[in-house]
């Protein structure tokens, strides 16, 4: 598993890389996980409705090719996407998002945080309150896109949308229950759980 860690990124320019790193790959290629921030952006699933966005103001909406609905990207936000060829791994999508939501919950027991799982909405939720968003989309056996996990970030902009299709849903992040965290730092703890499941 190579591991790349790639700033703040704007997303258009990191989904292209993404879909040319699919496309390209061959059995032998090497899987991939790579660590980011976006600019502030809402993506909107391939599921996606347009009544779940209620008031971008200025931020701009990209229709994207991952499952699921809609939500938002900004700084302060832990990106994780996972390029993995489920096939070679004999590993199904569904085992893939139970695990990704198992690396989640290990990270966020770091920071004390006890998260949980709702039954049919993927992700990761502390006390009803949605922490970190999976949206995956699957080519030819591999996987691109991944994982959203809220640590410091402006979370308004959620309020102008219905995240992941879910009018009301409130969300949170690790700020709220650990002021100090340091977004390098959760990136480090994500980094040490994704090994410890998928190697």
């Amino acid at each position: 598993m190579q591991i790349k860690q790639l700033g703040v990124q704007r997303y258009t320019d990191v989904w292209l890389q993404m879909k040319e790193f699919t496309q390209n790959r061959n059995a032998q290629t090497q899987d991939e996980l790579w660590l980011l921030e976006h600019f502030p952006i809402y993506t909107q699933g391939q599921a996606g409705k347009p009544e779940h966005i209620l008031n971008p103001q200025s931020i701009p909406i990209v229709q994207s090719d991952r499952g699921g609905q809609v939500t938002y990207h900004g700084p302060g936000q832990l990106v994780a996407y996972v390029l993995m060829d489920l096939s070679r791994r004999n590993l199904g999508i569904r085992t893939l998002v139970s695990q990704l939501e198992q690396v989640l919950i290990s990270v966020l027991a770091q920071y004390d945080i006890d998260a949980v799982l709702r039954c049919g909405a993927p992700g990761v939720y502390v006390q009803e309150q949605k922490i970190a968003s999976i949206g995956l989309r699957v080519k030819n056996g591999c996987t691109y896109h991944g994982i959203a996990l809220n640590v410091d970030m402006d979370l308004k902009p959620f309020l102008g949308i219905n995240p992941c299709g879910f009018a009301q849903m409130e969300m949170t992040q690790i700020s709220h229950f650990y002021p100090k965290v340091v977004l390098e730092e959760v990136n480090q703890q994500f980094m040490q759980s994704f090994l410890q499941h998928f190697n």
